[in-house]
């Protein structure tokens, strides 16, 4: 393990320093170069917190991997050139699923004139770190919101094209434990989403990619476009030629078939609902489509 080898894996040439614009860049970087994605979780391959595993996968092996590993890594690099690192327990969706979800995500915090919030492990959220500070935070078209809340828990609310609206955490040193049992939750559990979908995001300088098992999208200042991958053969090139992910699809294709068709029934019902009379005052009309 070389934090030089992982700036070449992020295409990072600068000198790094102990202060806010390597910090920006580093951060980055990883996100242009290295991709978020579950695949190993889809095949059944067990995933830890052992940084040399981490290392050799994104690192040596090219490869990406979910927010343990993600910010996993960035903090190690980020110790090796000094930084103040923290790891935070977070909760995504912890605000319409509660407390269940503490431990879902790994957060990091780095002490530099102020505290900021380090995350390149969300998949679409952060470009940059932001200040752990309330308020509104703009980056190129994405806007970003930070607030505390009145039971002590910090809130982040992602940009409107994200998947994900929001995560919580608090302003402590992680609890290793739960986040570990969570992890195992994530990767083993039948009601995990990282069980039922494929799925991978990778930044780039305009727009993110994001797939989510057969639909992949693309998301700019313009909005967000979708198509859908209608084979595995389609998968296997798409997947290496977008997000560097090298992998036989076959295995994994029945599943994403499946989930696929779960997931356009579940639009359906909510289109059903909306047309409901009870929502659309008694008048009546044909159901549109869902997207």
């Amino acid at each position: 393990m070389n934090v030089d080898q992982y700036f070449s894996r992020i295409k990072y040439s600068g000198s790094p320093k102990r202060d806010f614009a390597t910090l920006s860049e580093i951060h980055y970087q990883h996100l242009l170069h290295i991709p978020y994605e579950n695949v190993d979780v889809q095949l059944g391959r067990p995933l830890d917190f052992d940084i040399q595993s981490i290392f050799k996968k994104l690192v040596t092996n090219h490869r990406g991997g979910w927010c343990y590993e993600m910010n996993g890594l960035l903090g190690w690099a980020l110790e090796q050139v000094g930084f103040e690192v923290t790891r935070m327990s977070g909760a995504v969706n912890r605000a319409s699923l509660g407390d269940e979800q503490l431990g879902n995500h790994l957060v990091l915090k780095v002490i530099l004139d102020r505290a900021y919030i380090v995350d390149v492990g969300l998949g679409d959220g952060l470009r940059h770190p932001i200040p752990l500070i309330e308020g509104s935070y703009d980056q190129s078209f994405l806007r970003y919101r930070l607030e505390l809340r009145p039971d002590g828990y910090w809130r982040f609310h992602n940009h409107p094209f994200s998947n994900v609206d929001s995560f919580d955490f608090k302003d402590e040193i992680a609890d290793e434990e739960l986040l570990m049992d969570k992890c195992i939750w994530l990767q083993s559990s039948e009601d995990s989403l990282f069980k039922r979908f494929l799925i991978a995001q990778k930044f780039t300088p305009s727009s993110i990619t994001v797939q989510i098992g057969k639909i992949f999208s693309v998301v700019t200042k313009d909005g967000k476009q979708t198509e859908i991958i209608e084979s595995p053969e389609r998968m296997n090139s798409h997947m290496f030629e977008t997000f560097g992910v090298s992998e036989d699809f076959h295995s994994l294709w029945p599943k994403i078939e499946v989930a696929h068709e779960n997931l356009v029934n579940a639009e359906n019902q909510k289109v059903d609902a909306l047309d409901s009379p009870s929502v659309r005052g008694g008048t009546t009309r044909e159901r549109s489509t869902p997207p």
